[in-house]
């Protein structure tokens, strides 16, 4: 096979195969989200054409957040029985397929099945787990900024191609759009099977930054947990016994309702009931992801360094302030701007430290699971806010009260995170100071 010869000719150059890892994950997970944010500029021209309500298309964008979610805490037991490159193939299958097939779809209930059940599931194989997975198969060295990069790709595709895809649909017609993530899920899919591998040990590898006699001299890791279709469930039940637990899925499931479901979902219609054209709406969700990409990494060193109960506390807080700005924004470029800058920085910039409060609490073995189920919350937040705020602007003829509504749950969230018991010990996020050395030591 191809990975094997070219694992050793980049071991000549002293390059690890881990990062090509990282990088088809990494192109994968941006085109999920690419896919996941287009139906988002395609909302008000299927209506033009098909007669569609906002709050019927909406239904659809709904479900597809939820099955999202809910294929969160199965990924894992995809990935363990079948390996990655299998589930990272059928999932970008899954996309491309509903994304050619959407062309052909005249009828409410063709719309379900292809942007539904098809981007729904297909997405959801690759979701934040992926990241999560290959970043600690793969790396000892460095794992902190690859989970920060894989993160921050799940939100910036949703958001980047979103300009491009807006001028194809202004000139082209909407079904053009789906052409760029048809094509592209064809190519990556056709990188993971040449590329991908399970784990560094199919290649005779060591993950990256793991040297032989470390690897000699650790103590030997505890066993893995054997998955099965029930261990989410176990481990749901398990964790549900927690508060933390309940703190950690109700503010996850708020930051969905704010960003996923409202904004990336309605931001185009939003803009357009306001005078502003599609493109340049588009580009002020760009913007958004510019600025998401350096906050999302920005957020993973400071929650390595700080109490991230707090840090969650202020991400929550402004982000309710800007959505109770955003209606007061005039919608003018300036205005778009201001927001973009405010509430892009922390579009996702939740997820490190939810991550590390979750790891802290249930332990390394368990992390990836009960993630799993709060990352299901975040997507089931999502899902109420795309058919809420749709049901409220076929209703009301504004989007006003569900950005109120959304500010106001973000100021709870605020609240509830700091109903967290502060973790004690190394893994709190507090600095550890160092010890200074011995002035007769040299430096490194």
């Amino acid at each position: 096979m191809f990975a094997p010869q070219f694992s050793a000719w980049l071991q000549r150059r002293g390059i690890h195969y881990g990062w090509i890892i990282a990088a088809v994950t990494f192109l994968t997970m941006l085109m999920m989200s690419a896919a996941l944010g287009l139906p988002g500029a395609m909302m008000q021209p299927l209506g033009k054409e098909f007669g569609w309500s906002t709050e019927q298309v909406s239904s659809a964008l709904a479900l597809r957040f939820a099955l999202f979610g809910l294929m969160g805490p199965f990924a894992a037991v995809l990935m363990e029985r079948y390996g990655l490159r299998a589930v990272m193939c059928v999932g970008l299958a899954l996309v491309g397929s509903g994304m050619a097939l959407v062309t052909l779809a005249s009828q409410l209930w063709q719309l379900f099945i292809v942007w539904s059940l098809m981007l729904g599931i297909g997405t959801g194989m690759t979701a934040l787990v992926l990241g999560a997975v290959v970043a600690n198969r793969w790396f000892v060295g460095r794992r902190g900024l690859v989970i920060g990069m894989l993160t921050a790709s799940s939100a910036t595709g949703q958001l980047a191609f979103l300009p491009v895809a807006a001028w194809m649909i202004e000139h082209w017609g909407w079904r053009s759009a789906t052409v760029p993530v048809f094509f592209g899920a064809i190519v990556i899919a056709l990188l993971c099977l040449l590329l991908v591998r399970n784990r560094p040990s199919d290649l005779g590898l060591l993950p990256y930054g793991q040297t032989p006699a470390a690897a000699g001299a650790a103590p030997p890791p505890p066993p893995a947990m054997v998955m099965n279709w029930r261990t989410p469930f176990i481990t749901l039940r398990e964790a549900s016994s927690n508060k933390t637990f309940w703190i950690l899925a109700g503010t996850f499931f708020i930051c969905g309702l704010s960003t996923n479901g409202l904004v990336q979902t309605h931001f185009i219609s939003l803009c357009g009931d306001n005078g502003m054209g599609a493109v340049p709406a588009a580009s002020v969700l760009a913007m958004m992801g510019a600025f998401d990409f350096v906050g999302t990494i920005m957020s993973g060193w400071l929650s390595d360094r700080y109490d991230n109960r707090k840090l969650l506390f202020w991400y929550y807080g402004l982000r309710g302030l800007s959505l109770f700005w955003l209606p007061h924004s005039e919608f003018t470029i300036y205005g778009l701007g201001l927001f973009a800058m405010f509430y892009g920085l922390d579009w996702i910039a939740t997820v490190p430290p939810t991550v590390k409060l979750a790891g802290v609490t249930f332990g390394p073995q368990k992390v990836g699971l009960v993630f799993g189920w709060i990352f299901a919350a975040h997507q089931l937040g999502a899902a109420t806010a795309a058919y809420g705020a749709g049901f409220a602007r076929t209703l009301l003829l504004t989007y006003s009260p569900a950005l109120y509504a959304a500010g106001a749950a973000c100021l709870l969230a605020a609240v509830l995170v700091l109903l967290i018991k502060r973790p004690a010990g190394p893994a709190s996020a507090a600095p550890v100071k160092r010890p200074a050395a011995p002035t007769s030591v040299a430096r490194a």
